[in-house]
């Protein structure tokens, strides 16, 4: 059972760096179908996903082990992206990793907060929809902010288009949360590792 908890927390680090990775790349092409060039950009599609693993990670693990996947997931994806998709020649492309960086850093552990105080809620996707939620606002202001202020791309509508789909995707995301919450629980042998 300890290896396939383990295995668990790799998994979960791993697919955290891999989903940090592929925005930071997609943040950078605009949706360019129905208008929406400057509205949204393939980012807003994939991101979402990490408040789906740091939620089943704190619900798994508790908020202290919930952590540490957010700065294993953050450094593996931080890492990969300024081998793969950073262009220290241009400005833009250095504070979109800077921005990535400190956006998901910040929010992570807001959801991370914020999930563990609603945790104990009867209603099992009050914690998980709340901190993706609040999560979302503080990561699409900072990320936005710190990587296109003043640069002449149209931040502020992509901000707020970007936080849109995260609403959208945070609700479709109760879906696999519940999903994966049974699998999560039938691993820990029916008790989660901290307790609900």
């Amino acid at each position: 059972m300890i290896k396939k908890i383990n295995k668990l927390f790799v998994y979960l680090s791993l697919m955290m760096g891999i989903v940090v990775i592929s925005s930071n790349f997609l943040v950078q092409f605009p949706i360019r179908y129905f208008g929406l060039e400057e509205i949204l950009t393939y980012g807003a599609l994939s991101y979402p996903v990490t408040f789906l693993i740091t939620d089943l990670s704190n619900r798994a693990f508790g908020k202290f082990l919930a952590r540490r996947i957010v700065y294993l997931g953050f450094t593996i994806g931080i890492f990969l992206t300024l081998i793969a998709s950073t262009n220290f020649n241009e400005l833009i492309s250095i504070r979109i990793a800077v921005g990535s960086g400190v956006a998901f850093l910040i929010a992570q552990n807001l959801d991370i907060n914020i999930f563990d105080k609603l945790r104990k809620n009867k209603k099992w996707y009050i914690a998980p929809l709340f901190s993706s939620l609040l999560g979302s606002f503080i990561d699409t202001f900072l990320f936005f902010v710190i990587s296109f202020y003043k640069t002449g791309v149209p931040w502020v509508t992509l901000a707020i288009g970007d936080f849109l789909i995260k609403i959208l995707i945070a609700l479709l995301m109760l879906i696999p949360f519940r999903l994966f919450l049974k699998r999560i629980k039938d691993l820990s042998g029916g008790n989660f590792l901290y307790k609900t």
